[in-house]
């Protein structure tokens, strides 16, 4: 069969497009895609592992008044734990540095693990598009102390600082625009804290005579606080009516 011409009518102007020559290329391209492709965790191997424990070791060395531990993970992923007041200092480093260029911050985050003394470990994920490679800091906190905000150092930080704020509870001195991202206008607490109720503490509802939405306290039936996780539905009550035993039919003459 001759080569299928598609015409397509955009705007008033007539274009012919070969698909014979376009389509033939597609199964070869899909091969070799498939074969090229790359798994986007790191294979763990001797030689990556030993590449960032040197570059770990290599900014131990220079910033030891900040750098606390170095490791690596078993997904071959160089973590660097450092002391609150490093926080600027050691992305600053790692962002001008001509050894390590990580510009970019990708993600901002926290943890909560209430049995430590500083409770919160504050992530930042660094990324270097110079060399292809990332790279995690961890530092920590507590309830009251505040931590340096990076928003100096990296732009993107000034809505994940707001986010951890408002999730946990962490506050990021000299931020310029600390407020709540996620929650309502008023809301008490930090959702993200393992302490925080997951029914909340208040609940909405539309009222009609105020022709608003009001916020009242929360009331939980005693069925659902006594929730437990091994057998969740055998402490509520039955919703259906216990059935009668099915009919039997008589036995019939023989």
């Amino acid at each position: 069969m001759a080569a299928s011409l598609v015409r397509l009518v955009r705007g008033g102007v007539n274009r012919t497009l070969n698909l014979s020559r376009s389509t033939a290329l597609i199964p070869k391209r899909l091969e070799t895609t498939a074969a090229d492709s790359k798994p986007t965790v790191r294979p763990k191997d001797a030689v990556t592992h030993n590449q960032l424990s040197a570059f770990g070791e290599y900014v131990a060395e220079i910033m030891p008044k900040y750098v606390q531990q170095v490791q690596v993970t078993c997904f071959n992923e160089l973590e660097v734990l450092i002391h609150p007041d490093g926080i600027v200092p050691v992305l600053t480093f790692l962002r001008d540095h001509t050894n390590a260029q990580f510009r970019n911050m990708s993600d901002l985050t926290a943890v909560d693990i209430p049995t430590r003394p500083n409770r919160f470990e504050i992530v930042y994920n660094l990324l270097s598009l110079h060399f292809n490679s990332r790279i995690r800091v961890k530092t920590y906190t507590d309830e009251l102390t505040p931590v340096d905000s990076s928003v100096s150092v990296h732009k993107a930080a000034n809505w994940y600082e707001r986010e951890v704020w408002d999730m946990y509870g962490v506050f990021f001195a000299d931020h310029p625009d600390l407020r709540r991202i996620l929650t309502d206008y008023g809301f008490e607490g930090h959702p993200f804290r393992k302490d925080f109720p997951l029914s909340g503490y208040v609940e909405l509802r539309y009222d009609d005579e105020l022709k608003r939405v009001v916020a009242e306290p929360l009331e939980l039936a005693q069925e659902f606080r006594k929730f437990d996780l091994n057998s969740p539905w055998e402490t509520f009550p039955a919703h259906r009516a216990p059935q009668d035993p099915a009919p039997k039919l008589e036995a019939g003459d023989k």
